[in-house]
Parts: C-alpha cells; sequence; structure tokens
C-alpha cells in the first residue's frame, strides 16, 4: 500500500486529492498538513511514501520544506504540485530534492500514475508539459562549458555507455526512447540508470536533469544527443 501526504494550505484541494485516491485500492492517505512545517513534522511520524507538496503556503513553504524532507534523510518522496505561473519555484523544489512535479489541473488518472511512479523510485518526467517545465526550468542553471570539477568527475566515474545513457535521460527521455536511441533492451537501460543513479549519488532521474544541466554537460535548449557510433555494451533489445 502507498502511502501518501497531502500538504496543501487550501481544505478543498486537498479534500478534491483525496477523493481521487480513496478510490484507489493500493493507495492510502497517510494523513494532511496545512504547511511545511507540519507536513515535514508529520513526514517524521509516519513516513509516507510520497508527500503531494504544494509550494505556496504560510510559514515554511513547499520548497523549504521538500528541503528539510530530503535533508532529514527521511524515505517519503516529494512530489511538486505547481501551475504555470509558478515556474521560479519549480526548479527551486527540484534542486530541494524534489523527485518530480505536477500542474494542480492534471488529469485524475496522471496524478494516480505519477505517485505510484514515485513511490516505485522512479521520478515524474513525463512528456508533454511536464518536460517542456524542466528544459524551462533547467535554463535558470546558466550553466557554462563542461569544464567544471563536477562534470570531470562525471566524465571519470561513468563508463562510455553510462555516460550516452545519463545524457538522454537528462534530456527526458524515458527508459524506452533511450532503449530505441541506443539499441538496447528496455532492462538493460533500466540497469545502467541504477548504476549511474548509484556511482553519482542521485536520488531519482530528477536530481540527474539537475546535475546534467548544472554541471554543463547538457546544454539548455540543446536536443537530446544523436545515437552513438560505437556498438552497445548490453544485451540488444529484442526484435
Amino acid at each position: 500500500m502507498i502511502g501518501v501526504l497531502l500538504v496543501d494550505d487550501h481544505p478543498l484541494i486537498r479534500k478534491g486529492f483525496r477523493l481521487i485516491l480513496e478510490g484507489e485500492t493500493d493507495i492510502e492517505v497517510a494523513g494532511e498538513a496545512g504547511d511545511g512545517a507540519t507536513a515535514v513534522s508529520m513526514c517524521s511520524a509516519l513516513h509516507p511514501d510520497v508527500v503531494l507538496m504544494d509550494i505556496r503556503m504560510p510559514g515554511r513553504d513547499g520548497i523549504e520544506a521538500t528541503r528539510d524532507i530530503v535533508t532529514a534523510g527521511l524515505p517519503s518522496k516529494v512530489l511538486i504540485l505547481t501551475t504555470f505561473d509558478l515556474d521560479d519555484y519549480v526548479y527551486a523544489g527540484l534542486r530541494a530534492g524534489a523527485s518530480g512535479f505536477l500542474l494542480k489541473d492534471t488529469q485524475p488518472g496522471d496524478l494516480v500514475a505519477a505517485i505510484r511512479t514515485i513511490a516505485a523510485g522512479d521520478a515524474v518526467l513525463g512528456p508533454g508539459a511536464t518536460k517542456r517545465l524542466i528544459q524551462q526550468f533547467a535554463t535558470m542553471a546558466q550553466p557554462g562549458p563542461p569544464s567544471g570539477g563536477r562534470a570531470a568527475q562525471i566524465l571519470q566515474v561513468l563508463t562510455s555507455r553510462e555516460h550516452d545513457v545519463f545524457a538522454l535521460i537528462a534530456a527526458g527521455l524515458s527508459n524506452s526512447e533511450v532503449a530505441d536511441r541506443l539499441f538496447l533492451s528496455e532492462g538493460t537501460v533500466k540497469i545502467h540508470v541504477g548504476r549511474i543513479l548509484g556511482k553519482l549519488g542521485l536520488r531519482d532521474r530528477v536530481q540527474a536533469v539537475v546535475l546534467a544541466y548544472e554541471s554543463g554537460l547538457i546544454t539548455p535548449g540543446a536536443r537530446p544527443p544523436d545515437t552513438p557510433a560505437h556498438p552497445p555494451d548490453g544485451p540488444a533489445r529484442p526484435s
């Protein structure tokens, strides 16, 4: 069962999300909080799997609460809720350690799917508006050329194939899209992603995106890297 903590300063919004989630057999609402400080306290006590986090709240806002949850090493993953007029806040939320974000007008089915995805240890970097917003937030990092220490460290610890996979997931591609691009099986891509996150000390794919842009390995607005010329080092994707 996936436990979800609802964090929003508007009771009607929390009620709406509760009604959506209570209809799912594998999801339960662990609790509700109306501000960031209460959210952090409840995460410490309840250890929910996913926190549905609003950004603008009185007192400690969603970004500060997210940072506190991540810094405390709590197992809860944060899914930020936002609107198009909160772009600046969302990038800050991703840097604070959120595992993804959704627009507040997202469809109920997409919300449920995102919660399941994050609870499974992945991040919400889907197509459409979410993917476009991620790319917009990445431009705020204003990275320079990939000559800094962090970029050098990435290039040093990752194998050539892992670097290919890292560049593609940082550009927002899904595992299946990476598999198609690199002529690998989706299972092999998943293994590579796990190794990359482990080597770089990242929680999920969202942090990989932020790191790639901030280190300068990915240039804002650039197209995903082309298919590398060297042969794949994992089993080929079945035809």
